[in-house]
């Protein structure tokens, strides 16, 4: 018995024996246990790369290899992609929010893996991003992967590509909960007793298994410096809001610099001028190199100036006095360094990032409100840079949940929990406030191709065009006669037939409701040509057009049939009104049964 026959007898005997439901928990542990397995071995791969790289470099001065180990690694990474992957792996979480809203939730197979190679080459070589958004890819690729060798439905695919990605940061985060919270307010999601069960199951699954594998201990150590106190709400809500507008610089810098990216043509132009920038970058702030971990433990726990000062060792403010505006320069140019490693041919996410911004801009705001003696009272630095990663976070990805949850299961900082909430409400509405859309999201939202928790809108969505389009195979031209006309109509059940010219390009439609008084009178059919009977439809539709398009066009316009032309003006078919809402209705169905 070969392995396809395997796979058929395995699903009869599934489909005879397990309901939807119930199988897809099962398959929910699988993801749980896969995910977390990846996730693992991408950290390890990091940290070996970076140790071996790095451990014997002297702290009281700075290296010159940091000039060469980015540059290499996105190198590396660049030809990696391109003569093996063949295909596009960065903005893991934008790809996979594409993959919901216009793929029926199919990622590609390959990126159950290659996003774990090209990240760990990327980082461990020096790139300043994050591994998250790579592993979130890679497990939403093993979800969506599993549930098409398994056949499951739409509705399926799309609630095993949130289980990976909710299996992937509950096990590279040890964050159970920020990972079911993660898929709901990113991912969009929505929460159901149909969701619920096997979000639950891969979290869990993951978050244990790394547990099992590397310790209980949080990621980030951290200790309480001071407990919550309600007269420092004004310091925790001052924070929210610088949180929310450095949130704001990170987002339209990153978006600027990508598009300054988009425009250099060539790949080897975009690598060079990464390149360049991000290896001067990291060796005038080393603290820039990796993902910056170290820098995040250091400021949490940091026991006085003395260990704070060690942020500069390796750079050229090593043994100043210059910490603030070492931090400072860090926060302005960290955004730089990050969409350089990207656009330069590297692979990373912003996770790491917005954590690591988010750490030293709340030590930054910590150390100016007590040099200035702000409302007479002073607040701890540990607890602040702590809440700054929340702050962060929750205004860059727009997800406050997320934030507030993720934060507290990094460091155990659970009895911060209502601090946490200030901040992160207070970031998320400052940033809302000029920016509706997440980093990820974007894009999508300008191409009108992001799912939501708006009901209709997310069923347009899912929708496509395809679906709707009826194609024809024969057309009418200008020159035919309506004897012509009356051949076509007689063999066929349309009561619209499209008119194009030599180019197939149209010029307009002719209505059986318009020409059904002439056209049984066979004494006229060499009487009228087809230039004579044809109209002008309400409007013309273009294969580019989303369906919340294409249902506003239809409303304005009260037609019942419009064509649908490509960007030449290439006639494609005709979509009927109908057929936009039985399609409408099916997929609402679907979505919304539980």
């Amino acid at each position: 018995m070969n392995h396809r026959k395997l796979i058929a007898f395995l699903l009869r005997w599934r489909r005879r024996h397990l309901s939807d439901r119930n199988f897809v928990l099962f398959i929910s542990l699988l993801v749980g246990i896969f995910t977390a397995l990846a996730g693992l071995l991408l950290k390890w791969l990091i940290e070996q790369i970076e140790v071996l790289l790095t451990h014997e470099f002297a702290a009281t001065s700075s290296n010159w290899l940091y000039l060469v180990y980015p540059v290499v690694g996105v190198w590396l990474t660049m030809l990696f992609i391109r003569y093996i992957v063949r295909d596009d792996i960065g903005h893991g979480v934008t790809k996979i929010l594409f993959a919901i809203a216009r793929k029926q939730s199919r990622i590609k197979p390959h990126n159950t893996w290659t996003s774990i190679v090209a990240s760990a080459i990327t980082i461990g070589f020096g790139g300043s991003v994050g591994a998250e958004a790579p592993i979130v890819l890679t497990g939403s690729a093993i979800g969506s992967n599993l549930g098409k060798l398994c056949r499951l439905s739409n509705k399926y695919m799309m609630l095993l590509v949130g289980c990976g990605a909710a299996g992937a940061v509950a096990g590279i985060f040890k964050a159970p909960i920020a990972g079911l919270v993660f898929v709901l307010e990113v991912l969009m999601i929505d929460l159901t007793m149909t969701s619920l069960l096997p979000l639950l199951v891969t979290s869990v699954t993951a978050a244990g298994l790394t547990f099992a594998v590397s310790g209980t201990n949080p990621i980030f150590e951290f200790h309480l410096q001071d407990a919550f106190t309600v007269d420092r709400i004004p310091a925790y809500i001052a924070l929210g809001i610088v949180c929310g507008l450095v949130a704001l610089y990170f987002t339209r810098t990153m978006s600027f610099l990508e598009n300054v990216f988009r425009k250099l043509q060539g790949r080897y132009r975009r690598f060079l001028f990464g390149a360049v920038m991000l290896s001067l970058l990291i060796y005038l702030f080393p603290s820039l190199y990796g993902e910056g971990y170290d820098l995040i433990t250091l400021l949490l726990n940091g026991n006085g100036q003395a260990d704070w000062d060690t942020a500069m060792d390796r750079s050229l403010f090593y043994g100043s006095n210059y910490l603030l505006v070492y931090l400072f320069l860090i926060v302005i140019f960290k955004v730089f360094a990050s969409t350089a490693t990207n656009g330069g041919g590297g692979c990373g996410g912003i996770f790491a990032p917005s954590l690591f911004l988010g750490c030293v801009c709340g030590f930054i705001f910590c150390r100016l409100w007590n040099t200035y003696d702000v409302l007479g009272f002073d607040i701890p630095e540990r607890n602040f840079a702590m809440l700054g990663m929340c702050g962060l976070m929750s205004g860059v990805m727009h997800a406050p949940l997320t934030g507030i949850f993720l934060i507290a299961e990094l460091t155990g900082g659970y009895a911060l929990f209502m601090p946490l909430m200030i901040v992160s409400v207070g970031s998320y509405l400052t940033i809302k406030c000029f920016e509706p859309h997440s980093i990820y999201a974007i894009r999508l939202a300008q191409r009108g191709e992001l799912l939501t928790h708006h009901t209709d809108r997310s069923v347009l969505t899912l929708m496509s065009m395809d679906s709707v389009i009826q194609h024809y195979d024969k057309v009418l031209y200008s020159d035919m006669n309506l004897g012509d006309v009356a051949t076509q109509v007689s063999n066929s059940k349309n009561h619209v037939f499209p008119v194009v010219n030599k180019q197939m390009q149209f010029v307009g439609a002719v209505y059986l409701d318009d020409i059904r008084h002439l056209i049984f009178r066979t004494e006229l059919h060499r009487n009228f040509t087809v230039s004579q009977l044809m109209t002008q439809p309400k409007a013309l539709l273009s294969v580019n057009d989303s369906m919340d398009v294409v249902v506003s066009v239809f409303d304005k316009t009260g037609a019942w049939t419009l064509p649908v032309v490509d960007e030449e003006g290439i006639f494609v078919g005709f979509i009927r009104k109908s057929s936009v809402l039985t399609v409408y209705r099916q997929v609402l169905a679907d979505f919304s049964n539980d």
